[in-house]
């Protein structure tokens, strides 16, 4: 707990805090160290490729808290517009499986490494999920917009919740998610758009990261 700032006791005009004003100074004092670590939380987190995270992976445990941490996203309308699907080690095949098949029809001139490398995308990561956004008719039907928003504030509490664990995470994409046969392994039903992979795990060969951009560079005034 940080120590309380205290005043000269020859200072008439800013006299030690007592009892109640005590307490309130404690609490401000904790306010602004809660403040200062998850503005430290937030902007030390990284995106970290899939092919740096390794095992070990976030337990049983650390997943239920990652997704509670998703169920804590705005959620306008309490529709849960979104969800995920856990792909296990004895599934990674069929996935791999899909990402090959999904290069081949899309460039039937691939090469054997290409379509290897696809193949080894599902193999990353000790730790892969699809997030789904759920954007067909819900009651009450709230804007796909909006829908989309609350996916990317359930995903970036599990990233900060995965790197608070010491943990990495990565989000990857690509041409293979918007093909049918993707759709067809995860039983997508109408309505559903598969947006990303989320991939957690140990961190290894630790990288600086992006620079990030100034607030004036993002934000005006009407």
């Amino acid at each position: 707990m940080a120590s309380i700032r205290q005043t000269s006791p020859m200072n008439d005009e800013a006299p030690r805090p007592r009892g109640n004003d005590r307490s309130v100074a404690i609490a401000a004092d904790e306010s602004l160290e809660i403040a200062e670590l998850v503005q430290e939380l937030i902007t030390s987190r990284r995106n970290v490729s899939p092919k740096r995270l390794v095992a070990p992976g976030p337990d049983a445990d650390q997943l239920e808290r990652i997704f509670c941490a998703a169920a804590a996203a705005p959620d306008h309308g309490e529709i849960t517009p979104w969800r995920f699907v856990i792909v296990p080690a004895e599934a990674r095949a069929r996935l791999a499986e899909v990402f090959a098949l999904a290069l081949i029809d899309r460039d039937a001139s691939a090469t054997p490494e290409q379509i290897g490398e696809a193949r080894r995308k599902a193999y990353r990561a000790p730790l892969l999920m699809l997030a789904v956004a759920r954007l067909g008719a819900a009651d009450p039907d709230i804007p796909a917009a909006e829908r989309l928003l609350s996916l990317g504030c359930a995903v970036q509490n599990m990233q900060l919740t995965a790197h608070s664990m010491g943990l990495g995470c990565g989000l990857t994409g690509g041409q293979a998610l918007t093909s049918p046969r993707m759709r067809d392994l995860f039983a997508l039903a109408d309505g559903e758009l598969p947006v990303c992979c989320i991939n957690i795990g140990t961190v290894v060969n630790n990288r600086s990261g992006r620079v990030r951009p100034p607030p004036q560079m993002f934000v005006s005034s009407l």
